[in-house]
């Protein structure tokens, strides 16, 4: 619950955590925007009103993830087989990914499609590394022993992460994998390489060349790209690793806000479009 920003909200409606009610909550609570049954019935929502511009192979693979996770629901099989049920869940989201990567034209939609998925899946990574450090932050006996070692591994496992961590670096070491998941310029989903990608995709939409920027989104992008390609991870460290995880995902927040208001956002027609001159 607190990877997800939302314990306040669950505590308020189920009271004290259990299995039961934490797994319901995230999984098929509806009422909840952020649970998985709600997140993929939007995605099919979404992706009904675009049919025209994804490809068919993407909305059959929606349409199936969706399928899935309501029969799960009615079936009680989330429950019963927890481990399996979002082991699913974890490949049907690989598997549309993959799917858009292969059939879809790489234009502006696929871009923003990108943009997008990059940017939350920085926010979800720097959430799962701060839970760890922050909030399951073990008594300093327990530090280096295997019930730490433990939880690391649980980071990166959750983050998809511990193979590539273990080819690349080895042994456990909390500085190494906080190094791992936020500087990595090759890892898909360390923060640095989502946030490189994003700024890519950017870029592509807005038609900007590179090192430039035309609107607000790609000014807070380009400087928190930025400000990670020269960072060390010793110096984040020392000025506190849960103190510059909270910071940057609220400066995602604000790319996230910029690029609303830059694309998407209403905006009342100027008078001199609603009445050309020599018309008034």
């Amino acid at each position: 619950m607190d990877i997800s920003g939302d314990r306040a909200l669950f505590e308020a409606r189920y009271g004290a955590p259990s299995k039961e009610s934490v797994i319901g909550f995230l999984t098929f609570d509806a009422d909840y925007p952020n649970s998985i049954v709600a997140c993929i019935q939007k995605a099919r929502d979404n992706a009904r009103t675009v049919r025209e511009v994804i490809s068919s192979e993407m909305w059959e693979q929606v349409n199936s993830f969706y399928l899935m996770v309501r029969e799960a629901a009615a079936s009680g099989r989330a429950m019963e087989e927890p481990h399996a049920f979002f082991t699913a869940v974890k490949m049907a989201s690989h598997l549309f990914v993959g799917i858009t990567d292969t059939t879809m034209t790489h234009g502006e939609a696929w871009h923003f499609s990108r943009l997008g998925r990059m940017l939350e899946r920085a926010d979800k990574t720097s959430r799962l590394l701060d839970v760890k450090y922050f909030i399951l932050l073990p008594s300093v006996a327990d530090v280096g022993t295997p019930f730490d070692d433990i939880q690391w591994a649980a980071v990166l496992k959750s983050a998809s992460a511990l193979e590539m961590y273990r080819k690349r670096h080895g042994r456990l070491r909390p500085d190494r994998i906080a190094e791992f998941l936020i500087l990595d310029r090759e890892f898909p989903r360390a923060i640095h390489h989502c946030l490189v990608k994003a700024q890519e995709s950017l870029h592509a939409i807005s038609g900007s060349p590179p090192g430039t920027f035309s609107n607000a989104a790609e000014r807070r992008l380009g400087r928190l790209r930025a400000e990670l390609d020269y960072a060390q991870i010793q110096d984040i460290i020392a000025g506190g690793l849960h103190e510059f995880l909270d910071a940057l995902q609220a400066r995602l927040n604000g790319v996230g806000d910029a690029i609303f208001e830059t694309f998407f956002a209403l905006r009342p027609l100027e008078p001199s479009l609603l009445y050309p001159r020599g018309r008034l």
